[in-house]
């Protein structure tokens, strides 16, 4: 930027900054938040330093002048650790209540428990004859890792938990193991210390409290984890101690020692309450000693909140209503297409680098071409970005009075930016394609998707060495992979002999492969790793399900009308059957389901706990599956079977009280012959 692009820059900096201060201080008024407000003071202070020659009094930035561990170890959670699915509107709180209406008897009337959401690091702490015993992160939520003795650390901890205020009866099950959940995190007093000693240090500083609630408790000293000043607040009680609700099971954890926030948290009976107490909790959030970035909505009544299960990773019975991300602004400095796996493109913003929620953020989604007109985002536009959820950085507002008249109105390209092909709108979806279904950039993609730990699994083939192979013309799509060899691998760069014989070792070990993996690698639009598993306990053979008609497909009960389409369009396309002819004859042998006469286990549905005598848990759900039943994680009064193993944790009490049939592995085995 040169003196006189810096000096225009700098007086509509000051002008947009004092008008925004004119509307909240005397209008009482407010355009954006406080956060791009700053954001925009920060850009005119590195100007004015940058050239000095320009700053003048009526800028606003002159109105102030133990032994240590070789590694954790891997935890295997009995129950699994689920996240939340988040929602930012009040019409969204309405719209999930209104999903799980759908899937409840209409005499159930819904109440609910709103709690703070704590910004910090998730944990599990497992509780045996009232003694603290273990500890674990959440990790993937199955299995997290050993910070046992980084937890006794945190104070707000309780080494021995009162069971002396719980009944008789209950105090015996406590003492056998407790677990209980919560959340790790760090007040604001003592972030600003921490970071404070680690400038002292020269050390970075930590950006935001859930990276030093993190970093502290993955100290392989617990002392220095002791010197961080963490702390805990409980929201979940694992073990079944008779609590009916999510309320009752918050007293009872601050019983038992543990803060459960029980004075901040609040039961409503109904949405509204939810809003209110969301209003009320969103005015004193700055004036809390901690962060929050949400409030954890939970529907109150235990048997309900089983009863609906859970989707994907998350629990259908609770949601974090969370509050505005943090914002930013800065300069879109271009937009360029990408094109995915299916062959849309996507306008990304390219970005003046800027720091948001704690992370520096050079790109953000555009979406498509009617969310930039709605935006009236333009290329030298200055924008406010924010990461919703605090984690996908997307842009929010284009901040018009800010322009230049260099700016530029960017149109979505006729033509694609990597193959040249016609560019096309289907009827009724929003976003553009790429005609050509050979699109290099397709290709590539789906080449990444058909290698990927869910489908073909092949060690060692990452994004980087697909670039190179296909760089160097040594595969053109997926069934090339299967024909390379060790010789073809050596001359890439940084490949040495023994890194191309693994890879080829690697490549030939995935040939043999499930046939719902196989359905998952290639690709069809709308058909996701659970999809592909109905496809094959279904259909059984490739061949049946190439053979498929559309009324086939949309008769099957866990497919609907778009996606049986989508599957069916695939394997009418001659490419699509082209593809599969080259795999087949490059040696891809297909483990079929077996076929098996119908059983006890068909249209039930299972879950498992504890260890089995000679299954795992993966291969008890796949012999499960191909009995025609469906392998569960959580039980809900739609479960059918309990399958306990040794040490069999909350889940078996649980089934007791919901009149879940619990049966051994034996059993299990009979009912699937």
């Amino acid at each position: 930027m040169d003196k006189k692009e810096a000096k225009l820059r700098i007086e509509k900096l000051k002008k947009e900054i004092n008008r925004h201060r004119y509307l909240y201080h005397v209008l009482d008024k407010q355009e954006i938040s406080d956060a791009a407000l700053d954001s925009l003071k920060h850009e005119l202070d590195q100007l004015e330093r940058k050239f000095p020659e320009f700053i003048a009094p009526d800028s606003p930035t002159q109105r102030v002048g133990g032994k240590p561990l070789a590694e954790f170890k891997k935890i295997q959670h009995k129950l699994p650790m689920l996240s939340l699915n988040d929602v930012f509107l009040f019409t969204e709180m309405q719209d999930w209540e209104n999903r799980n209406k759908k899937l409840l008897p209409k005499e159930i009337k819904l109440d609910y428990y709103a709690e703070l959401k704590m910004d910090g690091l998730a944990i599990t702490l497992v509780y045996k004859q009232g003694i603290f015993w273990k500890g674990a992160t959440r990790g993937n939520g199955k299995v997290g890792e050993d910070v046992t003795e980084n937890l006794k650390t945190i104070e707000a901890i309780p080494l021995q938990v009162n069971l002396a205020d719980l009944p008789s009866s209950l105090q015996k099950k406590a003492e056998e193991e407790l677990e209980v959940r919560g959340e790790v995190f760090m007040k604001k007093t003592d972030f600003d210390k921490l970071n404070e000693i680690q400038k002292e240090n020269e050390q970075p500083e930590f950006a935001n409290p859930r990276n030093a609630a993190a970093g502290s408790i993955r100290q392989l000293d617990s002392k220095i984890t002791a010197s961080r000043k963490l702390n805990f607040m409980a929201y979940g009680l694992v073990t079944d101690l008779g609590q009916k609700t999510h309320q009752e099971a918050h007293e009872i954890l601050q019983k038992l020692g543990f803060r459960a926030g029980t004075k901040l948290n609040q039961y409503c009976p109904d949405l509204s309450a939810v809003e209110q107490y969301h209003n009320e909790v969103s005015k004193k959030r700055n004036s809390l000693p901690f962060w929050i970035d949400g409030v954890v909505v939970n529907i109150n009544d235990q048997k309900t909140f089983e009863r609906l299960g859970v989707v994907g990773k998350a629990p259908r019975g609770a949601i974090a209503y969370k509050y505005p991300a943090e914002q930013a602004t800065t300069v879109v400095e271009d937009i360029q297409v990408q094109v995915g796996r299916t062959g849309a493109l996507t306008p990304v913003a390219h970005l003046r680098p800027v720091r948001v929620a704690g992370s520096t953020v050079a790109r953000a989604t555009l979406h498509n071409e009617d969310e930039i007109k709605r935006l009236d985002v333009r290329i030298g536009d200055t924008v406010i970005i924010q990461k919703a959820g605090d984690i996908i950085p997307e842009v929010v507002k284009a901040l018009s009075k800010l322009r230049t008249g260099q700016e530029k109105k960017f149109n979505m390209p006729v033509q694609c930016p990597i193959c040249g092909s016609k560019v096309v709108r289907r009827k009724g979806e929003v976003a553009h394609y790429c005609s050509n279904k050979n699109c290099f950039a397709v290709q590539k993609e789906k080449i990444y998707h058909f290698v990927s730990k869910k489908a073909f699994d092949i060690e060692g083939l990452g994004p980087k060495i697909i670039d190179q192979l296909l760089e160097n013309n040594l595969i053109k799509d997926v069934s090339d992979i299967f024909g390379l060899n060790t010789s073809d691998l050596e001359p890439l760069e940084r490949f040495a002999e023994k890194s191309a014989a693994n890879i080829i070792e690697a490549v030939e070990k995935a040939k043999k492969i499930s046939l719902a993996r196989f359905i998952y690698a290639l690709g069809i639009r709308h058909v996701g790793e659970e999809t592909a598993i109905d496809l094959a306990n279904h259909f059984r053979t490739i061949g049946r399900l190439q053979k498929a008609s559309f009324d086939d497909l949309n008769r099957i009960y866990e497919i609907g009308e778009v996606v049986a389409r989508s599957i069916s369009d695939f394997f009418q396309d001659k490419h699509s059957l082209q593809l599969l002819a080259r795999l087949l004859d490059q040696g891809i042998k297909i483990k079929e389901p077996e076929v098996r006469k119908k059983t006890e286990a068909s249209g039930k549905t299972f879950v498992i706990t504890g260890t089995l005598p000679s299954l795992s848990r993966e291969e008890a759900k796949t012999k499960i599956r191909e009995a025609g039943g469906k392998a569960a994680s959580s039980l809900s009064l739609n479960t059918d079977f309990l399958v306990a193993g040794d040490n069999p944790g909350s889940k078996y009490e649980k089934a007791k009280k919901l009149g879940v049939k619990i049966i051994s592995e034996k059993e299990l085995l009979n009912l699937l012959k």
